[in-house]
């Protein structure tokens, strides 16, 4: 791993899928500091448009010439090891970092870095965190794994020694960082592929808590973090519903998408706070926020003016349009916990039937969690499904839409070519897409939520319905 001095050394920084979630800022903040970047990518998305945008050169294709002349390459974890691109920049004498290591780095710089985990909410509260900073005129760096129209992306440089990161549990890549604070929102079963256990999962939570430097920020009411953080003598300041929480929420109510709540600090009534994304679990997040903002010493008044401005980061229930009185609305659930959580939260809204459209992502999770899947997905009132997302993974144990689809009554997907869906052409995934929005548009109607869910690129149909619609 490189030093951060080996890192301002350096001049021209070339990106392994440059499109991806933890990429994209992760490339926003070393372009901000004004090194050379370039990329590549496999497929075309709207990441890679903003990514031109800012004046960086993106090749679409993996080949070995495109790391020539780059003095550091960065890659993430869904490229694997023969990827042509990838052994080119092994071969060439440059530094070679993983994604995670890169942002391990990173949080080294600063001097407070707010590092936030847990298995759910992850996106939501690191973007309401940063919010609020802003609102509060703090000139904070952050890295969020989804985009926030505030900063207009995923990541953001500033000049203080606050960082707000995102720190994502899977293949452990939150222990490569160094969080001053750490904010445990939940622990769950998930990535059991790499994991095998919860019991795994909750020890690798626990590491991550020891990591941090001065103060631990807790899910009081989940038993799983509690049992992670279990003995640890930090400073420890926690949040939930629960009448002992040091930051409890409190349900006012709801209005459209909206919800009011009282927030009580160590007990005092700070008055009345306002979300505008839909959903206890999110109120949960918001609690969360307030505790790390005020431990940084914000005030109130930003932390109510922040999350009153919060109106979801991009694929966190994020309305994209209304046609012909069919609200169409993506998120970016992929584990059974979140589509639950997720479907909850829609039925509370005012709408005649949703409709949830899920592309499960990687193999190894559609089986395992299977009959999970099915149980959350029956939430919904219409269930359809598209083919599996593999993305890093190869299909050993031939795993297909199939079993998931005949776990859930009436659900709706359309048989493929199971030699097809192995090969994931873009092809054969926007061929998928159109069966699955050609069915909706026939059959969904005014006053109906179509909510698109996963963490793949399941946003596509959302757009394609929307087109379909006459949007």
């Amino acid at each position: 791993m490189i030093t951060i001095e080996q890192l301002r050394e350096k001049k021209h920084i070339h990106f392994i899928g440059i499109g991806g979630s933890g990429m994209f800022p992760i490339v926003q903040i070393l372009h901000s500091q004004g090194y050379n970047i370039t990329g590549s990518d496999n497929n075309e998305t709207e990441t890679l448009d903003a990514v031109r945008k800012m004046g960086i050169p993106v090749m679409l294709g993996q080949r070995a010439e495109n790391v020539e002349g780059a003095d550091l390459i960065v890659y993430t974890a869904a490229v694997l090891d023969d990827n042509p691109e990838l052994v080119a920049a092994r071969a060439s004498g440059a530094d070679v970092e993983e994604r995670a290591d890169m942002l391990g780095m990173l949080t080294r710089i600063f001097s407070n870095a707010i590092c936030v985990t847990g298995t759910h909410g992850k996106t939501t509260c690191t973007s309401m965190i940063t919010q609020i900073m802003l609102e509060a005129n703090e000139d904070i760096s952050c890295f969020i794994g989804g985009k926030l129209p505030a900063i207009g992306g995923s990541g953001r440089y500033g000049k203080s020694e606050t960082f707000v990161c995102e720190s994502c549990e899977f293949k452990d890549h939150f222990l490569k960082l160094s969080p001053d604070v750490a904010v445990i929102l939940n622990v769950d079963a998930d990535h059991l592929d790499y994991f095998g256990t919860l019991e795994n999962v909750i020890a690798s939570f626990r590491k991550f808590a020891k990591s941090a430097t001065h103060e631990l920020i807790i899910n009081a009411d989940d038993e799983n973090t509690l049992r992670a953080v279990s003995g640890i003598e930090k400073p420890t300041v926690t949040f939930g519903f629960g009448e002992n929480a040091d930051y409890r929420p409190e349900i006012i109510g709801t209005k459209g998408v909206s919800t009011s709540f009282r927030l009580y600090d160590h007990g005092e009534d700070m008055g009345e706070f306002e979300i505008n994304v839909p959903g206890k679990h999110n109120v949960l997040n918001a609690a969360a926020a307030a505790a790390a903002a005020r431990n940084a010493g914000i005030s109130y008044e930003a932390i109510k003016g922040g999350l009153a401005k919060f109106g979801g980061a991009v694929r966190r229930f994020q309305k994209l349009d209304e046609v012909k009185g069919i609200t169409v609305v993506d998120d970016y659930a992929h584990h059974p916990a979140e589509i639950a959580m997720t479907l909850r939260a829609a039925k509370t809204l005012p709408f005649n039937k949703v409709w949830a459209v899920f592309q499960p992502f990687t193999y190894s999770r559609t089986q395992m969690l299977a009959d999970d899947f099915a149980e959350a997905l029956q939430i919904a009132d219409k269930v359809v499904l598209t083919d599996i997302m593999g993305s890093r993974e190869k299909n050993d144990n031939g795993v297909y839409t199939d079993m998931l689809a005949e776990k859930i009554p009436d659900c709706i997907w359309f048989r493929t070519d199971h030699e097809l869906v192995d090969r994931q052409t873009a092809e054969q995934k926007e061929f998928n897409f159109s069966q699955c929005v050609d069915y909706i548009a026939e059959h969904a109607e005014a006053g109906d939520m179509v909510i698109t869910m996963g963490c793949g690129d399941v946003y596509k149909a959302a757009k394609m319905l929307i087109k379909k619609l006459g949007g």
